[in-house]
Formats: structure tokens, sequence, C-alpha cells
């Protein structure tokens, strides 16, 4: 059976899709940046792979037919990183997933991607780079879907989204575990794919907000 393969998945949301998948028996595979990221995974019982988004990670998309693409260069870097990261990483991941056959690529994107003018923000380099990295995402002619989640928190995920904005920038949240249980929906949703959802809290199920 191919398997999913989750790049970040040491990060906030990628763990969280992880346990999901794995907890659903869904094959999945775990990529991380080091052996002490891993060991914590392996522990789960969770198949893990090693690989540095800096240089080549082609190994890790090995007999996978799906990829979730949650990396970040993280808010205390510098915009060397979020070039490095959030654009050449998820460029080569693009590529990679071209060249092995990958059914469906699910990237993680953000608010402010779609037009990194829209909003005053001091995360613009991130905006851009995640723009660009959309874009070839969506001219590789890989079967895609984009999420771009609003702010993310910490709470506790209520299964209940929207993909409109509220008429309030402060409603524009979203807890990061429903932002996982959606890109684990998009997974095996076929409507999903070749379409790009904002993703926000709201008051409808998964399924009906992205129907």
């Amino acid at each position: 059976m191919k398997k999913i393969l989750v790049i970040g998945a040491n990060g906030q949301i990628g763990k969280i899709v992880v346990e999901l998948l794995h907890n659903q028996d869904r094959p999945v595979v775990a990529m991380v940046r080091s052996k002490p990221q891993a060991e914590k995974l392996e522990n789960m019982g969770v198949e893990v792979v090693v690989g540095d988004l800096e240089t080549d990670f082609e190994h890790a998309f090995k007999d996978c037919d799906k990829v979730v693409f949650s990396a970040g260069s993280g808010g205390n870097t510098g915009d060397d990183k979020t070039l490095l990261i959030d654009l050449w990483a998820a460029k080569k991941a693009v590529d990679y997933s071209l060249k092995e056959g990958i059914q469906h690529f699910v990237m993680v994107s953000g608010l402010g991607a779609q037009d990194p003018d829209e909003f005053e923000s001091e995360i613009k380099p991130y905006l851009v780079a995640k723009y660009f990295a959309d874009y070839y995402l969506i001219e590789s002619g890989l079967e895609y879907t984009i999420l771009r989640p609003g702010s993310l928190t910490n709470e506790n995920g209520t299964g209940l989204v929207r993909t409109t904005r509220a008429e309030s920038f402060k409603e524009l949240i979203i807890p990061r575990e429903d932002v996982a249980a959606t890109i684990t929906y998009c997974l095996n949703a076929d409507n999903t794919k070749g379409k790009t959802f904002e993703l926000y809290s709201g008051k409808e199920s998964i399924r009906e907000s992205l129907k």
C-alpha cells in the first residue's frame, strides 16, 4: 500500500497530522530533520525518514503517493531561511513529486499568500515565498490542494470551519488541530483537488465547508 509523506512532521501542525493518520491506521511516513526528532515519533510506532530540506530529500518520497508539505522556517529565523525552506524546499518537493508520480499534494500555505500586498504584515517575505511556492505547485500539473489558514491558535479544535472571511480581521483565526483535521480530510477527498481554500474557525463541518 502506498504511503502518505508528511514533510515538516516535527512542526506543530505536522505532528497532529501524523498522529491523526496513524490513529486512523493510514500508512504515513513522517519526515523530520534529525534523529532525535525521529526517535520521538518512532516510539509512537510511526515510520520516520530523516531529511534535510536544504539539501536533497528525494529519498523520502519512496513508496508514497500523497504528500503533505507543512514545513516552515519558523518565526525566529531570517529571510534567508524563509527563502530556502518556504520557497525553495517547497519547489523541490513539487519537483520530486512529479518525478515520483505523487497523486495528491496538499500544501499548507497562509492567509495573505494570495496577495502579499493585501495586508500590512511583518512577515511579508514569508508571504511572498508562499505566493511563489503556491504558484509553482498550481502550474506544475500535480493534483493539489492548497490550504491558507488564518492566524493559528493552540486552542482545542472543534471540527467546525469556514472558507470565507469574516468581516472582522480578529475573527480570521483557527486552531492548529482544525487545520490538521482539514488536511487529513483533503487527502481522501477528490473534490478538493485543484482547489485553494482559505480556512478559519466557523460553524460548518469540514466536509460541508469544503464541498
